[in-house]
C-alpha cells in the first residue's frame, strides 16, 4: 500500500512538469523515459540531452535508441496511430554533452531552455570503461554547475 501511494505521489508530482533527463539513450534512461510517459502522460515535456551534431540527428537518435525500442511497445499499443504525435509533443531533444561545461550550450540556449525546466534527472554516465576515475565520478555523481536563472 505505501509503495503504491509513493508511486502515485511521484506520478502526480510529474504532472505538468518539464523534466531534463541526461543519459536517456542508456538502458536505465530509456526505461525512465518510457515509465514517465506511461504513468504520467500529462507530463509537460521531457527534454532529452543527446550527443549529436544537430537537432535532426538528435531526433533520429531518440527514435532509434529510445522510442523505437521494444520497451515502448505498450505505449505504442495504447496510443495506436497517435503514438508519433504523442512522442513529438512530449519529447524535445536538447543537443549537448554532459562532459562539457553547461552541457556545451551557449548562454542564450541555456537561458532559453532553463525557463522551462522544473526537474533535472541525471542518468548519464561515461561509456568509456577505461576512463580516469575522477572523470567517471564527476559525470556520474556530482551535481552540475549549470546555473538556471529566470531573470
Amino acid at each position: 500500500m505505501i509503495g503504491e501511494m509513493d508511486a502515485h505521489s511521484v506520478a502526480g508530482y510529474f504532472r505538468n512538469k518539464s523534466i531534463l533527463i541526461t543519459g536517456s539513450t542508456g538502458f536505465l534512461g530509456k526505461v525512465l523515459v518510457e515509465k514517465i510517459l506511461r504513468v504520467q502522460p500529462d507530463v509537460k515535456k521531457l527534454f532529452l540531452l543527446i550527443r549529436a551534431p544537430d537537432v535532426e540527428s538528435a531526433k533520429i537518435r531518440i527514435q532509434t535508441e529510445v522510442t523505437g525500442r521494444e520497451i515502448f511497445r505498450v505505449l505504442k499499443e495504447n496510443h495506436g496511430a497517435g503514438f508519433d504525435n504523442f512522442i513529438e509533443e512530449k519529447i524535445c531533444p536538447l543537443v549537448g554533452n554532459i562532459m562539457k561545461e553547461n552541457f556545451g550550450l551557449d548562454n542564450s540556449q541555456l537561458k532559453e531552455f532553463s525557463k522551462d525546466i522544473d526537474i533535472i534527472i541525471n542518468g548519464a554516465a561515461t561509456t568509456n570503461f577505461f576512463e580516469r576515475y575522477d572523470v567517471f565520478i564527476a559525470c556520474r555523481v556530482f551535481t552540475y554547475s549549470l546555473q538556471f536563472s529566470n531573470e
